[in-house]
């Protein structure tokens, strides 16, 4: 029972902090993806290490600090100026990674990118969710639809797996998901991404669906790739930063997929879809 209260505790506060951020405030928006991005990353840089590889971890986490701080000025104010920061700092990993005089430099070099490709970049994109179309305005709708929709996945994938679960799905890396649960988990998202059309209007019902589509095909492979990272390095967790739900990449794997494809996706309807 206390570690069923502990795992509810957390949660609770966590969704309260995450909801926060994206409805109330874009300095909100900032404090709080912000603070994320750079926790996981941290995450993922402490996780590479278990292999014997020497990420620039500092270095890193600046950059992650300037790519994220980048898109937001670019979305947000339509400041492109910070993205030189973040470029320049790219630059320095090769230099600097001569004068640390570890084995294997260029793993190391490419673990380092690898932080902000697979972690920082996602988080960094939620600015083009929460500010879309170039309109500079701060719109949340998004970014709340696509959270609500991963939860949603997640939640229909486990009650029907949990009682219905025979096939399974990726049986190597995952062995409890099944083909049931994921499809209980799309009806129910589809559902979910239907009602939030009736609310929020940024998306029209289409447009709404196809973003749930994403979120189904997308998030269940992004829980996929992390497990599979997770199991390449003999862990169980990512982290222990949320007591009863593991660390931060645990709680944001399906996003770390999700994210990218909704950004193309909200560039196409900007493009071509009027």
């Amino acid at each position: 029972m206390g570690n069923f209260i502990k795992r509810t505790f957390s949660g609770a506060i966590f969704v309260v902090i995450l909801i926060s951020g994206i409805c109330f405030h874009p300095i909100g928006f900032l404090a709080v993806f912000l603070g994320i991005s750079l926790m996981g990353t941290y995450e993922f840089y402490k996780l590479i290490r278990k292999t014997e590889a020497s990420p620039q971890i500092t270095l890193g986490l600046i950059s992650a600090g300037l790519l994220f701080l980048s898109c937001y000025a670019s979305a947000h104010l339509n400041i492109k100026s910070v993205f030189l920061l973040f470029t320049f700092s790219l630059v320095l990993l090769p230099i600097i990674e001569m004068y640390r005089k570890k084995e294997k430099p260029f793993t190391n070099i490419a673990f380092t990118i690898m932080g902000l490709c697979y972690v920082a970049l996602p988080f960094s994109l939620l600015n083009y969710l929460a500010f879309p179309f170039n309109e500079l305005q701060f719109h949340y709708e998004i970014v709340l639809g696509v959270f609500v929709m991963i939860w949603a996945n997640d939640t229909g994938a486990y009650i029907v797996g949990v009682n219905f679960g025979k096939n399974r799905l990726f049986e190597r890396i995952s062995p409890k998901k099944s083909w049931e649960g994921s499809i209980g988990g799309a009806i129910v998202t589809l559902l979910i991404a239907w009602a939030i059309s009736q609310f929020f209007m940024d998306l029209n019902l289409i447009q709404w669906l196809i973003t749930g589509v994403i979120v189904v095909i997308f998030g269940s492979l992004g829980d996929l790739v992390e497990s599979l990272f997770k199991r390449s390095i003999n862990i169980k967790d990512s982290g222990t930063i949320l007591p009863g739900h593991g660390g931060i990449l645990d709680r944001f794997d399906a996003i770390l997929l999700v994210s990218p494809v909704v950004f193309i996706f909200l560039q196409i309807i900007q493009e071509f879809w009027k």
